[in-house]
């Protein structure tokens, strides 16, 4: 159960590393990119907040997946595990199990749509 906790873990810290890089090379992201001689110092601050909102979208987005993808892997993991030992008492119990796994699947699905409705709010 340690075992499993920390490879959750890293890969928790891993999918946020990877994301905070793929923010970060967005280009035109920050008021940073901007170049300065040719805008005003209104339409920085409007770029900066627009960059601001972004990145948190894209976070939000990050997040909604992620948890919703551990949420169903620990989901799958316990349900399949009760569902072999169920078929393993009674074979014809295969039907149902393959049903309540779909069902934990879903959420993984769920979470997906969700990002995607998030980042087409960009």
């Amino acid at each position: 159960m340690k075992k499993t906790r920390s490879v959750l873990k890293v890969s928790l810290l891993g999918v946020m590393l990877i994301s905070v890089i793929l923010v970060a090379l967005q280009p035109g992201l920050f008021a940073s990119d901007l170049d300065h001689s040719a805008v005003s110092s209104t339409a920085i601050a409007e770029a900066r907040m627009n960059g601001r909102d972004r990145a948190i979208s894209f976070f939000a987005a990050m997040a909604a997946v992620s948890f919703a993808c551990l949420a169903s892997a620990y989901a799958l993991g316990r349900i399949g595990s009760a569902a072999m030992g169920a078929m393993s008492e009674k074979p014809e119990l295969g039907g149902r199990a393959i049903i309540f796994l779909g069902m934990a699947e879903g959420i993984a699905i769920y979470g997906l749509i969700v990002a995607i409705m998030i980042l087409n709010k960009l």
